[in-house]
């Protein structure tokens, strides 16, 4: 559109100056004259227009300025009513673009309005209409004044929101709670219009609470730890423990979302606001209701429902258990835990040890339901009896085996074998593996078997004293060679040991591990069960002759005994005892 079609008839126009001027035929006071005809208008502003055309593409708009406005028909969306005629406010982007014409917007007017009116109603704490438009991430999005404001899931009411898809297309009140001015960001509140409300019902409500008050609320949250119940504008919480006598695990087992309940108030807390509630407290204690009869040394049927390494807890009824202590699980007195014998869920059944109806507690047994192996030990486990047995652990000083649930014995590390020297008794046998043993001693009152397993074989110590006699040699072995000396294995099945300078060969090098040689038994002592050899002696039988010759002769020369040097002369040194008993009868004498 040209300028000169845009322009109106106006009343206050002086024709006399402007025929004089164009008498005159002065350009600049017609120039003049005309745009004072126009608006003042200053771009980036907010000005009202009158709708002078529209079609489905574009509206045109009069701000009294040289040209009209044109703006795209879909800013306009909102209001289907738009009529020519309509005054709407419109924003200046360009006084003339470069076909010179006006630029005009009315979504960045009604943005600009409406960004006044947002912060205007933050500052002053005003509640605005909102028309929710559709759901977002953690959500939803408000259209406020015409700008997209976020309205979190949790500020839509007091209770939590379960299905947020029913308050799309909804138009409902709410506070400006935060205002982002650099990014335009608002955030919106409709549980804040309401938190006022019902803290005055909160007061309210309280103020009239009375412990042991029934009251119906409605089901409002669940959780792990218990259920959140609705009082009427208040809310109190059912703890788990408090929703049944029974056990729970989980309180959905109880109660579901929504549910219409009646409650006992146990507790409340004006100043917290926090209200203890109960459910199960509506309902007789299950222990009253336990048959009179029961008594200690019943039997009872009952489910594990709960295991600790203590001990198992054993429901006999609903909100009725019953303890049943891992040491009355067996008779065996090994260290073990309860959840070696049961498990959550198992079908027991089990002998009353105490019942305290006063203090509701029971303790139960089930190894009562089997004889106690210790009263006819004597018969079934004899002195001397051998046995089978398995090995369950060691200690330096022997090893604890099981000849049946509830009876354990010890053998020592010292009755394990005759001849080996068992350092510990890791190196004899495994935990876990069988083991013959015999029964040496019971101790009934303690609980206690000595057993042993060297003793399933006769002593060889009886048939090594006429074999290893003292000045005797013997082919043996060197099984295990060490600083101070050789352990040597012997033919006939002893085990004796030589000391480094007995190990010495005739040659002057010293023996090996491995090496078979010749061994004289130089010490035999069967109660200690050692066995003392040499090599070199067997070797150095004939030089050591001489020496005692020359030992006697000097004796007799102090001791004036001519006799013993004829007994000397026909004497060895495997003979020594003989020669010790001579010199003390000398002595004497």
């Amino acid at each position: 559109m040209s300028n000169l079609k845009n322009i109106q008839p106006l009343e206050n126009f002086d024709w006399d100056e402007f025929e004089n001027g164009a008498a005159q035929g002065s350009k600049d006071t017609l120039a003049k004259a005309y745009d004072e005809t126009l608006n003042k208008i200053q771009e980036h502003e907010v000005v009202e227009g009158t709708v002078i055309s529209l079609d489905k593409k574009e509206v045109v708009v009069n701000i009294g300025y040289k040209s009209d406005g044109i703006i795209p028909a879909s800013e306009f969306r909102y209001n289907p009513e738009l009529k020519v005629g309509d005054k709407v406010e419109v924003y200046v982007e360009d006084q003339e673009d470069k076909k010179g014409q006006l630029v005009l917007s009315h979504k960045k007017a009604r943005l600009t309005k409406s960004w006044d009116l947002i912060n205007k109603a933050f500052d002053n704490d005003e509640i605005v209409q909102g028309y929710i438009k559709c759901r977002t991430k953690g959500g939803m999005i408000v259209d406020v004044f015409g700008i997209e404001a976020f309205l979190p899931g949790s500020q839509i009411d007091v209770h939590p929101i379960r299905d947020y898809d029913v308050f799309v297309g909804k138009t409902m009140e709410f506070k400006v709670v935060k205002i982002n001015q650099e990014f335009r960001n608002v955030v919106v509140s409709h549980k804040a219009l309401i938190e006022a409300e019902l803290e005055a019902q909160k007061k309210e409500i309280i103020s009239h609470l009375e412990k042991g008050q029934v009251l119906e609320g409605t089901v409002k949250n669940i959780t792990s730890y218990g259920v959140f119940v609705d009082l009427g504008g208040v809310d109190g919480l059912v703890h788990i423990t408090d929703l049944s006598w029974g056990r729970v695990s989980d309180p959905h087992e109880v109660v579901s979302l929504d549910d219409k309940i009646k409650v006992v108030i146990l507790d409340f807390d004006e100043e917290r606001k926090r209200i203890a509630l109960g459910l199960k407290q509506l309902t007789p204690h299950p222990w009253d209701a336990l048959d009179e009869n029961l008594k200690v040394g019943d039997h009872i049927k009952g489910k594990v429902v709960v295991i600790a390494d203590y001990g198992a807890f054993v429901e006999v009824q609903p909100g009725v258990e019953g303890l049943i202590h891992v040491s009355e699980m067996s008779w065996s007195q090994h260290l073990r835990s309860a959840q070696e014998f049961l498990h959550v869920g198992d079908e027991v059944e089990a002998v009353i040890l105490t019942l305290d109806r006063q203090e509701r507690k029971m303790s139960l047994g089930i190894k009562q339901l089997k004889d106690d192996p210790w009263e006819t030990i004597e018969t079934k486990y004899p002195v001397g009896s051998k046995h089978t047995a398995k090995v369950r652990n060691f200690t330096n000083f022997g090893i604890f085996v099981e000849l049946e649930e509830g009876v354990d014995g010890l053998i020592h590390i010292s009755d394990l074998s005759w001849t080996k020297k068992v350092k510990h008794p890791s190196d004899f046998t495994s935990v876990g593996a069988e083991i013959e043993v015999v029964v040496l001693e019971i101790d009934k009152e303690n609980r206690r078997l000595s057993l042993g397993h060297k003793q399933l074989e006769d002593n060889p110590w009886d048939t090594y004293e006429t074999i290893y006699t003292p000045g005797s040699i013997h082919q043996g072995k060197i099984t295990e060679l060490m600083d101070k000396g050789a352990v040597i294995t012997l033919n006939e099945g002893g085990e004796g040991f030589a000391t480094p300078k007995h190990l010495t060969k005739e040659d002057g090098s010293q023996a090996k591990q491995g090496e078979e040689l010749p061994f004289k038994v130089i010490e035999f002592n069967k109660e200690t069960r050692r066995i003392i050899l040499s090599h070199s002696r067997t070797f150095e039988e004939g030089k050591e002759e001489p020496k005692a010759r020359r030992a006697t002769s000097g004796t007799r020369k102090q001791n004036d005994a001519p006799a013993i040097n004829n007994v000397a002369a026909g004497t060895s040194l495997g003979d020594l005892d003989v020669l010790a008993k001579l010199k003390a009868d000398l002595e004497n004498k």
